[in-house]
């Protein structure tokens, strides 16, 4: 039953319905993050994230790599792994700035589709029952530079590419622009900011409308969306981070800030023009080897179904990592955030640092 329920919920979340095409904002799937020391530290990282994985979370902190390549790689499961996300990238230091490019992929396997469950005179065949996947895809070209010179700006740029489907009752192709920065202050003190979907990303969807409806007794049900065109509002995320050195083995590299929504949500501070919830997370290192990371993000405010009551909801996280020579393995453990739920997730990455393996 489990089961059953979360494939009808992800068919509802991801699926092809009129509410979802016409919606301010979309593409939620690319806000997920990448990389497990991001998602371990609630996404606090948009002003300290200094790797591979930063177009993710602020473009401009690609310009951190100092020489050679990098190359990293994710894979993640939620909800007893019904869905499944990866992510993999590459970023390459150049005479001007830096380059990277990132995939990015969300899929859901086995939905049930009973579109076909009931004849056209009413009658039930569940020989009629088959399964579809649901997929969200993504390319994302990253550049990062210091703009005239100024070492103590760094500025980022994400063109993005998306396609998405949905079995064979339609797809839909999308693109948009992040723009990030991150200024490094004299007392140590990093501010950063990324202005994710800075035009608005726009999708457009083609829906095979024979295969999506059905005709019962003359009446036709699950008609297809008459608009096709899906709108991904901005999104700021801005932060500061310091990274304190305990002593010449130990540090503590803690960041907060706020993300807004350009449009009404369950946030904490919610307008109808924006909505604002606050995040932290810190990060421990032990001579840059060993790393400890706790994080919290996504307050929300819900509504309790047993005493109808107000609450306040929000996504903890923690994991660990551990480098070696050019090598880390990073983890983390974060409640899904959907709903309130109590399902948490898994998260693997890895990373190859090319620079920093030839010099050891």
């Amino acid at each position: 039953m489990m089961k059953k329920y979360l494939l009808l919920v992800f068919s509802l979340l991801f699926g092809i319905s009129q509410s979802q095409i016409i919606r301010k904002y979309s593409n939620e799937f690319l806000n997920i993050g990448a990389g497990a020391r991001g998602l371990a530290m609630g996404g606090a990282v948009v002003s300290n994230q200094d790797d591979v994985y930063s177009p993710m979370w602020n473009p401009a902190g690609l310009m951190a790599i100092e020489k050679d390549w990098q190359g990293a790689a994710m894979h993640a499961e939620y909800f007893e792994s019904i869905a499944k996300y990866d992510y993999l990238a590459y970023a390459k230091v150049l005479e001007t700035g830096v380059f990277g490019v990132s995939v990015v992929r969300l899929g859901v396997d086995n939905i049930l589709n009973t579109t076909q469950l009931i004849d056209t005179e009413g009658n039930i065949d569940y020989d009629k029952i088959t399964k579809f996947s649901q997929s969200d895809y993504a390319a994302i070209l990253s550049y990062a530079f210091n703009p005239a010179g100024n070492t103590k700006l760094d500025v980022g740029v994400n063109a993005k590419i998306v396609y998405r489907n949905v079995g064979k009752f339609a797809n839909g192709y999308g693109f948009g622009f992040d723009i990030g920065a991150i200024y490094k202050m004299d007392n140590g003190y990093k501010i950063g900011g990324m202005l994710r979907d800075a035009t608005t990303t726009v999708n457009f969807w083609s829906v095979n409308q024979k295969e999506l409806s059905t005709i019962v007794n003359g009446e036709e049900f699950n008609p297809a969306p008459k608009d096709k065109m899906e709108l991904t509002m901005p999104k700021l995320n801005v932060g500061v981070s310091k990274n304190f050195e305990i002593n010449s083995s130990v540090y503590v590299l803690p960041e907060a800030g706020i993300n807004v929504d350009f449009a009404k949500t369950a946030a904490l501070i919610s307008t109808d023009f924006a909505s604002i919830t606050p995040y932290a997370g810190a990060e421990l290192g032990y001579q840059k080897m060993i790393f400890v990371r706790l994080g919290v993000n996504r307050f929300q405010s819900i509504t309790d179904i047993e005493d109808l009551k107000r609450k306040v909801s929000f996504q903890p996280s923690a994991g660990i990592g551990i480098r070696y020579r050019g090598l880390t393995l990073d983890y983390a453990i974060t409640n899904s955030g959907i709903g309130g739920s109590n399902f948490y997730s898994n998260f693997f990455s890895l990373k190859l640092d090319m620079g920093q393996f030839r010099n050891d």
